[in-house]
């Protein structure tokens, strides 16, 4: 217990001394979606620059192609066989998301221990699960872009990634994981912060995740904090922090009118939008 408290204060220590200095350690998976998000982001860079950053990664490139061949994205079944063609069919806010995507799934392989790669893969299948109802949704309701809304569901948790990634660095916090979720609950609002700053984030998108009351309150969800508030309820996947915690968020849907929502009205767009959903996380997950 006492190699737990030393190691989680230690953590703690040079987590907040980062944050302070404003340079939070990345690992090097997430500096890999970081450099082709800006790229993206970039109007100076040209497709053939973009496609040839996503082809130094052969995962995102296969994912990429992969996705681009999804029914979702190519219903005429026009097959896709390049990095670059992929890129063009996708979109770039679609290949900012699916770089994160990889990013993380990485991050959940590459896990020295066992039981912190078990709570990394449980945290990225809920983060592509949120992603993929936030773009649904979106797309549902016609209140913001799908491909915006997908990006920010796969951001939600990106402060619990980054602890558990730099976990590896304090291998005693592995015996106490409820302790553990603890610790994350703590670090992960200011952690959060500190990377979606780095990310350079529209305000757009920062305001939905800085939003004191997560839910507006009327129906149908209005922007996109409601549409990523509905999205982590509705996700089928728990976020494996909150079940060391003894939580069940999904079980408040039965609560939602406590939010001004109707069962019935939910019920019906989550219906509505569930296939959706499914084309992609299966483009998501491929």
């Amino acid at each position: 217990m006492q190699d737990f408290e030393s190691q989680a204060r230690a953590f703690g220590e040079q987590i907040e001394a980062e944050i302070a200095e404003g340079h939070l350690s990345f690992p090097t998976s997430l500096d890999v979606s970081l450099r082709i998000k800006r790229l993206a982001d970039s109007p100076a860079s040209s497709l053939e620059e973009i496609a040839a950053a996503v082809k130094t990664e052969p995962v995102l490139s296969a994912k990429t192609v992969r996705m681009a061949n999804a029914v979702a994205l190519n219903p005429q079944a026009t097959p896709i066989t390049n990095v670059a063609d992929a890129v063009r069919r996708i979109g770039l806010s679609s290949l900012r998301c699916l770089a994160f995507a990889v990013a993380a799934e990485q991050l959940a392989q590459d896990h020295r221990s066992p039981k912190m790669r078990a709570i990394a893969s449980g945290l990225w299948m809920h983060s592509v699960d949120v992603a993929a109802w936030s773009s649904a949704l979106a797309r549902e309701l016609r209140v913001v872009n799908p491909d915006t809304a997908m990006f920010a569901g796969m951001l939600a948790d990106i402060g619990q990634f980054l602890l558990l990634a730099r976990a590896a660095e304090y291998p005693a916090l592995e015996d106490n994981l409820p302790r553990f979720a603890e610790f994350v609950t703590t670090w992960s609002q200011p952690v959060s912060e500190a990377v979606l700053d780095v990310f350079e984030l529209p305000e757009s998108i920062l305001d939905a995740f800085e939003c004191s009351n997560p839910y507006g309150g009327s129906w149908p969800p209005a922007n996109l904090a409601d549409i990523l508030f509905v999205a982590e309820l509705a996700a089928e996947t728990p976020n494996p922090f909150d079940k060391l915690l003894g939580l069940d968020h999904r079980a408040s849907l039965l609560d939602a009118a406590t939010h001004g929502i109707d069962q019935q009205d939910l019920d019906n767009l989550l219906e509505s939008t569930r296939e959706n959903r499914q084309l992609i996380l299966a483009a998501l997950c491929g």
